[in-house]
C-alpha cells in the first residue's frame, strides 16, 4: 500500500497561483503512475493531470498551459503547479497512485486539499 497526503490548497484570487504537493509513503519508482484529480460540489471527479513511468505527462484541456505536474523523486512527492487560476478551478484536489502488480492494479487516494479561486 501507499499513503498519500495532499497539501498546498487555499484561497487565491483569479489569476493567482498555487502549488499543490502530494507526499507518498513509498518511492515513486515503485508507483506506476500518479494523477491529480479534482471534484467540485455536485460534479463528478475529473482527471486534471497524469504522469507515468518514463515521464509521460497528460493534462486535461481545461488546464493545459496553466498547470504543470512534476515529481521530486528524492522527496517521494508529486506537485501540481497551478497558474492563472480561474474560478472554475475551484474544487477539492486529490492525488491518486496507481500500482500494477502481478495480482492486478491498485489505486490509492489522498484525503484531498481544497482550492478556492475567488475575488
Amino acid at each position: 500500500q501507499v499513503q498519500l497526503v495532499e497539501s498546498g490548497g487555499g484561497l487565491v484570487q483569479p489569476g493567482g497561483s498555487l502549488r499543490l504537493s502530494c507526499a507518498a509513503s513509498r518511492s515513486l519508482a515503485s508507483i506506476n503512475a500518479m494523477d491529480w484529480y479534482r471534484q467540485a460540489p455536485g460534479q463528478e471527479r475529473e482527471l486534471v493531470a497524469h504522469i507515468a513511468g518514463g515521464g509521460r505527462i497528460n493534462y486535461a484541456d481545461s488546464v493545459k498551459g496553466r498547470f504543470t505536474i512534476s515529481v521530486d523523486n528524492a522527496k517521494n512527492t508529486v506537485y501540481l503547479q497551478m497558474n492563472s487560476l480561474k474560478p472554475e478551478d475551484t474544487a477539492v484536489y486529490y492525488c491518486n497512485a496507481r500500482i500494477v502488480a502481478g495480482t492486478g492494479t491498485s489505486y490509492y487516494w489522498g484525503q484531498g486539499t481544497q482550492v478556492t479561486v475567488s475575488s
